[in-house]
Parts: structure tokens; C-alpha cells; sequence
């Protein structure tokens, strides 16, 4: 199945007030486990990632042609800019273009948005800057993964997604798929730094970008102030670093 809500959360279970785990975006497919009355049960098929949905319409076909490129592109009702409507796609959802007109795409029924906001479906960000960048003071929601707010692993899971690569959704995942350990005391550009329920990737040999809880937000650190910052106020010590490249 295909989702095609704006934006979908997922559950960590079934039951009432149960916290959400992840998201799907718009095009993401996905598998049904199993449903009820009142949740289906399903896995994402990029990640393997299951959980609980509480919609029931979805679209079974879907051959996506772009994906959104911009931290969010505002739909609107008509390809003008007078018929903005509040809603919008997020990064890295993909579409299946229907027409072309005066610089807008649609992608449903009365539904467009920019072309300038899009790339090919087959396009590829080699430089990962330019993707996390553009989460800097989103605020961190635990289970997030758009501009309304995104955790830390969802911000460096978004690199891969984005270029149709696989990565999987949770710290502890992400730091088994990576083949090779760096030494703790040399950082570069593309490092990637894992604690206990935690991740950050380095921008280069003195900073480091994550989705920080403590701060609320998306922020740009200094790497050493950070390890102290975490040993001191969360006690936990760094437990892995790997490199974006090493998988």
C-alpha cells in the first residue's frame, strides 16, 4: 500500500494515547501485518519499521516521478500563487507528477506545487550538508521526521531516504549496519557519533549537527563540548562512531 496522507503518524501499539514511533510521507509504501476495527498493524517497507496506523484508504498503485526537495512545498488549490492553501508536503515525500502549468506541478486532483521545489525521483544528494542543514531549529519531537519536528535518528536516516538508499530507523540499528569503528579522538566531515539512544553526524573536525532533546531542537554544536555535555547531564558515554560512507 501507498500512503497517500500528507503525513501519517505511526504508533508504537493499538492502544489509546500509545506515543508515535515514526512517520510515513506522503508515497511511502508500506505493508499490512494485520487490522482491526480500529488500527491496522503495518511495516515500512523502506526500513522494516512496524507499528500502528489509524487510517484505512489507501492507494495500491502508485509509480512516483519527483520528491520534495525543500524543508516543506505549500500546496496549492491552483498552479497560482493566490491559491495557497495551509497545507504542504515535507522533504523527501514523493510524488507522481499529472501535469505541468505555469511552473507548478500537479500531483492529485487540485493539488500543486511548485516545480522549482522538486527534484527527479532518481536524483542524488551527495552532500549530506545540504540536507540536514535545512532541519537547523526544528524543534525535536520524539518519533518526528519533518519540519513540524523531527528526532535524531530520523535526521540522519533522512540523508539515505532522500537518495533512495536503505537505513534503518532507530540508534541502535543504525550504529550494527555500519561495518567499520573510527578512532574516538579524530573527527571528519561524515562522522557519525552514536550514545545510547542518540546519534549525531559531524559537519567537519569541530562541529556536529543532531536533533538534540536538552536544547528542544536541531543545532549546530561544538563535537568535544558536546561528549562532555552528554557524559555530565546524561551520563552516557560515547558507544560507537562510524562514517557516513562505511556501509
Amino acid at each position: 500500500m501507498i500512503n497517500n496522507k500528507l503525513l501519517l503518524n505511526v504508533y508504537e501499539s493499538h492502544k489509546f494515547g500509545a506515543k508515535i514511533s515514526t512517520q510515513l510521507l506522503y508515497g511511502e509504501e508500506f505493508k499490512i501485518l494485520s487490522k482491526n476495527k480500529k488500527c491496522i498493524k503495518i511495516k515500512n517497507l523502506f526500513d522494516n519499521y512496524s507499528g500502528y496506523i489509524k487510517y484505512n484508504n489507501f492507494i495500491k498503485r502508485f509509480e512516483p516521478t519527483h520528491k520534495v526537495f525543500k524543508l516543506k512545498t505549500i500546496i496549492f488549490k491552483k498552479p497560482f500563487n493566490k491559491n495557497i492553501t495551509k497545507k504542504f508536503l515535507s522533504f523527501a515525500s514523493k510524488i507522481s507528477v499529472i501535469q505541468k502549468q505555469n511552473k507548478f506541478v500537479e500531483f492529485e486532483k487540485n493539488k500543486w506545487i511548485k516545480e522549482k521545489d522538486l527534484k527527479n525521483i532518481k536524483a542524488v544528494e551527495n552532500n549530506f550538508v545540504k540536507i540536514v542543514k535545512r532541519f537547523l531549529g526544528i524543534r525535536y519531537v520524539w518519533g518526528g521526521k519533518t519540519c513540524n519536528g523531527i528526532d535524531c535518528s530520523a535526521l540522519l536516516q533522512l540523508i539515505f531516504f532522500y537518495n533512495n538508499k536503505f537505513y534503518p530507523r532507530d540508534t541502535g540499528d543504525q550504529l550494527k549496519f555500519h561495518r567499520k569503528n573510527k578512532n574516538s579522538k579524530i573527527f571528519k566531515k561524515g562522522d557519525i557519533i552514536f550514545w545510547k539512544g542518540h546519534v549525531a553526524v559531524c559537519l567537519n573536525k569541530k562541529s556536529l549537527i543532531h536533533a538534540y532533546g536538552p536544547k528542544k531542537k536541531v543545532i549546530i554544536m561544538n563535537i568535544k563540548n558536546t561528549i562532555l555535555e552528554i557524559r555530565e547531564k546524561s551520563k552516557l558515554e560515547v558507544i560507537g562512531i562510524k562514517n557516513i560512507n562505511d556501509i
